[in-house]
């Protein structure tokens, strides 16, 4: 599960590409992988020289740099542990937990890891996100049409914990479950005079969310971090409450549908397609409000440059990978909105988005890309660096 608020993704060492140019085909294969393989541990490699029938765990870190137009360049570390149970076989997908530390040219800093775990047979899955964070954001008022002319900035700390366990049941790959979330925004700093001074939202000055979600899942996916083909779909909702702790009594519902499929039988060309919504009642704090943009969804827009209390979106993505080569290329276009009620959506006011990318294979194993993709909206135009498809 993906968080909205949180675009950015990791970017291998950026000299692992530019090691590549200019050498013979064979010269890059080969560096490639020493390089690679540098920033790569086995933490159970004398188990697996034992029993070859144990999946080969990685750990991989390395010095990491990305790019969003909320945070500019970002400096820092990473990790990323991809491993299976003992005891599971192909039948368990590889469980995916990374580890982002990283320090913005906005001053900003943020440690964040979403992680998806399944245990032995994908009996369970284990899936959340926990984040820490100084975050500047942009702000241009409420509603569908909010000027750009009244762009300001705003900073606060942010601590997220939200962890939720799905059990298998009925079917191979449906799960149900439930889990918590935590969001506690604090220290906040606004433009004294700025649009925020003068409409002081509830929960402007800073808000605590706590409340208790029930999930559901259906994954068939083949691979986790870059699909073939399969349908993912997920929705939360949770009842936030003052009785737990939380300042304020509200509810969240969210959802995310997902398809993947190969268009020609001879070729791993993929069409992607992704719709999700999330829809708030009661009173609501002004860091849940719904805020559209980013580089995984509504790419071209930054991240806030609409906000409101409900949101839909969706997007379909062409992804093309040429054989024999590390290297592909996408295509993408879609269109979402926020509302203030979801009864108010109109197909004339989808805002629109389009635009392109760049892919480079950098573990064939597990289909991981490092991603350079373009975005445009209506008036405006992003491009972002990181690590793995946007959904």
């Amino acid at each position: 599960m993906r968080v909205n608020y949180f675009p950015q993704k990791l970017i291998y060492l950026i000299a692992i590409v530019l090691f590549t140019v200019g050498n013979t085909q064979t010269a890059q294969a080969q560096d490639f992988e020493k390089i690679k393989e540098f920033f790569t541990f086995h933490p159970n490699h004398k188990a697996v020289a034992k029993d070859s029938t144990l999946y080969a765990s990685k750990f991989i870190a390395a010095p990491v740099m990305s790019y969003s137009p909320e945070t500019n360049f970002a400096f820092g570390t990473g990790a990323k542990y991809l491993f299976k149970f003992n005891g599971s076989g192909e039948e368990t997908r590889v469980s995916n937990m990374p580890i982002t530390l990283q320090y913005t040219l906005n001053s900003q800093f943020f440690v964040y890891s979403g992680f998806e775990i399944f245990t032995n047979q994908e009996k369970w899955v284990i899936e959340g996100n926990i984040l820490f964070q100084n975050y500047p954001r942009l702000f241009y008022g409420f509603g569908t049409n909010s000027p750009e002319s009244a762009e300001e900035e705003y900073n606060y700390y942010q601590l997220l914990v939200e962890p939720i366990f799905l059990k298998q049941a009925f079917t191979r790959y449906l799960f149900v479950g439930a889990g918590v979330r935590f969001n506690h925004i604090y220290s906040v700093d606004i433009e004294e005079g700025g649009l925020i001074d003068q409409t002081r939202p509830t929960g402007y000055d800073g808000s605590t969310s706590l409340g208790v979600e029930v999930a559901a899942l259906y994954d068939n996916r083949n691979n986790v971090l870059n699909a073939q083909n399969g349908w993912y779909l997920e929705t939360t909702r949770g009842q936030y409450f003052e009785a737990l702790g939380g300042t304020h009594n509200f509810d969240l519902t969210r959802f995310d549908l997902r398809h993947y499929t190969k268009p020609f039988a001879d070729k791993d060309d993929i069409i992607a397609f992704q719709m999700v919504g999330r829809f708030t009642r009661g009173d609501l704090p002004f860091s849940e409000f719904s805020f559209l943009g980013g580089s995984e969804i509504m790419r071209g827009y930054r991240e806030g440059r609409y906000v409101g209390r409900d949101l839909l979106a969706s997007q379909v993505e062409y992804r093309k990978t040429f054989k024999n080569s590390r290297f592909g290329a996408v295509l993408f276009a879609g269109g979402g909105d926020i509302y203030n009620d979801v009864s108010d959506f109109q197909f004339k006011n989808l805002k629109p988005t389009y635009g392109g990318g760049l892919r480079f294979m950098i573990d064939k194993e597990e289909r991981l890309n490092l991603r350079f993709d373009v975005g445009f909206g209506r008036g405006s135009s992003e491009f972002y660096l990181g690590i793995a498809e946007a959904f």
